[in-house]
């Protein structure tokens, strides 16, 4: 499982040109599942993120999380973190789950962090989104399980 995730101002998700979804800060996160991935990672993962000291304190430094400032997520479903890019000028995306596996799994993970508390977003599995955000830093983290 692969996570890539953004301190956002803001982020928002359109699909065929009308608003799907959005936050007015938070994180934005990538969710790319890969087919040796069980709930377990996906638990393990929502926590972390959710837990992780990224947004600065009183004095700047990066010492607060998503629950300690009670922000938002954004949550959209990106296989293509997945790929495998060393080898041609392909790439293969043979590390990937079957569509239905990746998206119970991508479905578990935004059900796992609205019950850490935290207010979520998501784009809408498989289909073709435009994101728009605005970075806030920029501040960008790749995680992986």
């Amino acid at each position: 499982m692969k996570v890539l995730i953004q301190r956002v101002k803001s982020a928002s998700v359109s699909i065929d040109n009308e608003r799907y979804s959005s936050i007015e800060g938070g994180i934005l996160a990538f969710v790319g599942i890969e087919k040796e991935d069980t709930i377990e990672k996906v638990k393990k993962l929502a926590g972390k993120i959710v837990n992780l000291r990224i947004f600065p304190d009183e004095a700047g430094k990066m010492n607060k999380s998503l629950l300690d400032i009670q922000q938002e997520m954004l949550i959209v479903s990106q296989f293509t973190l997945c790929a495998d890019c060393k080898k041609g000028t392909r790439p293969s995306f043979d590390k990937s789950a079957a569509p239905d596996i990746a998206n119970e799994l991508y479905e578990k993970f935004i059900q796992e962090v609205a019950l850490c508390g935290i207010r979520t977003a998501h784009g809408k599995f498989g289909a073709m989104m435009d994101v728009e955000l605005i970075n806030d830093g920029p501040v960008t983290f790749m995680l992986e399980l």
